[in-house]
């Protein structure tokens, strides 16, 4: 046996020790792609174990998360990050670095979080669009200095999730031609056979998609596998699909090929059988020879020659092109503050307005700080008013476009956002109706999950849609986002507050953020301020230094209680009022804070908003109440919906008046 065989074995039995001892996880997808990925790593794929986070190496994603094993091998193999034996032995263990799925900023190595098949396809899509963009806008003539592919490793739930299908037809229409996706054909699914739900020609529809279509008959044989990568990579017109066929728990003579090899331990008597056929000697679980350490190690010295004379080119190209050097570092730099805090940020003409069309106001003034700055829509940028003017569109052809052209695909086109983000050098956005945020709602948790300040804008944030009626008009989609965690949703009553909204979304560190904004005219109102970067704060004052009564809302009901407050003071209740454009931010300030705003000794309280009620009792208390919707709206005009559902000055003033009986 070769050493390049006693190498894949050794990601084999490692996978296989690991979900034993953890009596926990997915052995057989390892077992059958470790020649995939040991091909892959050794052999074709720019990366350095020394320096994971280099900007040209090529980026590998794990579609199917739940074969962590088989990445966490190679980690380890390879020597990244000292990922130890102790720590494979800890698989699945709390605290660990190898959980169950693979995590983002948890791992070094790890690309992107993946779990929810099919999601890492997506992601892997935006890392192309990624990479076309910054090789369009950087590289000169002997200086390519942005040149790598996208690889992506899945199965076929990753195939039968419909977020792999569109961002496929996404990619196909962009000839992502650096984009090659790895399709382990094993035709296992968890209940059987993929002949009960998944019959369909999978390769026509790759092709029907646009890509170049591949196919290795026997994913044991590295020749083949190596012939097939070579041909996809020189394929310069669309991206590549190679279908690898593969016997899932390959090696394990009582589960090989069958579905009880995907998601339970092989048993150790199975483990002991895997490692006689595999001609694995050594019977001690855990166990590695120092042949194969030493051959990973080799690899890794010579894949590091890959960053040194990137690293060369990279310093003639700053000497030769400063100007571009300088816009280098801007993109992969943070936004710029003393722009965002310079007055003409903040400023806007005292006039009724959208937020939807503020919103477009700041994104044409973010576009000129932030060159990095890219984005786009599900076919709505019209109505989402997420269109940058001047800056092209981003299409095969034309990859120094930021406005990306997403198609009537929201959930890849999250999925997409965030792969752009994870890829480095890019701040993406991408925009639809809140309504439609149901759609992206999965790619929203794996950004909060991840920790990276993604942004996503929805318009049309409530009943205000009007006509449109209830299939368009969100209700619970706000309560949705702020019961996530690590997630900022912004609904904004103003300019102002749209500003703010903007502001905290792209100096995020960690946080993705939701910019919720109205489809109808907003007043711009007096007592607005930065303050809404604290994500709630006292718009309008009491005259007494104690109110007797708190009014809250967000978004377009922000005027009507502060008119509400005015009529109430006529009749000797004089009222607080309180703008909360972020609960999720006013949750995080101090308790100091909290109680200047909402103060505990005030229990007359009132929040106003025309969407769920859900949450917001956490500010009323039980002596306070809501005025919110419990149906899913209705089609008609906006100022008659607003007042048949109960969002109008006399409906608050009247409930107010309640609480003091």
């Amino acid at each position: 046996m070769n050493i390049e065989n006693k190498a894949v074995n050794a990601i084999r039995i490692l996978s296989a020790d690991a979900v034993q001892n953890a009596n926990s996880g997915h052995p057989g997808f390892p077992l059958g792609a470790a020649p995939i990925a040991y091909e892959l790593w050794a052999n074709h794929m720019k990366h350095n174990p020394q320096n994971p986070g280099w900007q040209d190496r090529d980026r590998f994603v794990l579609s199917g998360g739940h074969g962590s094993m088989l990445l966490y091998s190679l980690l380890h193999l390879f020597g990244y990050g000292n990922l130890s034996i102790k720590d494979l032995k800890n698989f699945r263990q709390l605290n660990s670095s190898t959980p169950g799925h693979p995590e983002y900023g948890h791992t070094i190595g790890v690309e992107a979080t993946t779990g929810p098949l099919g999601a890492g396809m997506a992601m892997a899509v935006g890392m192309a669009m990624a990479e076309a963009h910054l090789s369009a806008v950087f590289n000169e003539k002997d200086f390519e200095v942005v040149d790598h592919f996208t690889y992506v490793l899945g199965g076929d739930g990753c195939l039968m999730e419909g977020i792999s299908s569109e961002a496929f037809s996404h990619a196909g229409t962009l000839r992502l031609h650096k984009l090659i996706v790895l399709y382990d054909s094993n035709n296992i699914t968890i209940e059987g056979s993929t002949d009960l739900a998944f019959t369909e020609n999978v390769m026509k529809r790759m092709e029907a998609f646009g890509f170049g279509t591949f196919e290795v008959k026997d994913g044991n044989d590295l020749d083949e596998l190596a012939e097939a990568l070579k041909a996809a990579k020189a394929d310069k017109t669309r991206p590549s699909f190679i279908k690898i066929n593969t016997v899932i728990g390959f090696g394990c003579s009582q589960k090989q090929g069958k579905a009880s090899a995907h998601g339970e331990p092989l048993g150790l008597e199975n483990v002991n059988d895997l490692r006689k056929n595999l001609g694995w000697d050594i019977k001690e679980s855990f166990e590695v020879p120092d042949e194969i350490y030493l051959h990973y190690k080799n690899i890794g010295l010579k894949k590091a020659e890959d960053e040194k004379n990137w690293n060369e080119l990279f310093k003639k190209y700053s000497e030769k092109y400063p100007d571009k050097r300088r816009l280098w570092d801007a993109f992969y730099s943070d936004a710029d503050t003393k722009m965002l805090d310079a007055n003409e940020f903040w400023q806007y003409e005292d006039k009724p307005q959208a937020t939807r069309n503020i919103s477009g106001t700041i994104l044409n003034r973010l576009k000129d700080i932030m060159p990095n700055l890219i984005g786009g829509s599900a076919d709505l940028a019209p109505s989402n008013k997420s269109y940058m003017n001047g800056e092209g569109d981003f299409l095969a052809g034309n990859y120094t476009g930021r406005n990306i052209h997403f198609g009537v695909r929201e959930l890849a086109m999250a999925g997409e956002t965030n792969g752009i983000l994870l890829h480095g050098g890019l701040r993406p956005y991408c925009a639809t109706f809140f309504v439609f945020s149901d759609y992206t709602k999965p790619m929203l948790r794996l950004a909060s999950l991840m920790g990276i300040p993604s942004i996503y804008i929805f318009t049309h944030d409530s009943i205000g849609v009007g006509e449109d009626g209830p299939t368009h008009e969100p209700v619970e989609q706000l309560a949705m986002l702020r019961a996530m965690p690590n997630f900022n949703a912004f609904r904004p009553a103003d300019a102002t507050e749209t500003a703010a909204a903007w502001y905290s979304a792209v100096t995020s560190k960690r946080t993705p953020t939701a910019v919720i904004l109205s489809r109808q005219n907003l007043v711009q109102l007096k007592g607005s301020s930065k303050d809404a970067l604290k994500g709630a704060y006292i718009i309008k004052n009491s005259v007494k230094e104690t109110p007797d009564v708190i009014l809250m809302a967000s978004g377009s009901e922000v005027n009507l209680v502060m008119l509400a407050a005015e009529k109430l003071y006529e009749e000797n209740i004089d009222a607080r009022v309180v703008s909360m454009p972020c609960s999720d931010i006013f949750d995080a300030q101090d308790e100091a804070y909290k109680e200047k705003i909402l103060p505990n000794s005030v229990r007359k309280r009132i929040a106003v908003e025309a969407l769920s009620s859900f949450g917001w009792e956490r500010y009323t208390g039980i002596d306070g109440e809501v005025i919110a919707m419990n149906s899913f709206g209705a089609s008609a005009p906006q100022d008659k919906l607003f007042k048949h559902f109960g969002f109008s000055v006399e409906n608050i003033v009247d409930r107010v008046k309640l609480l003091f009986k």
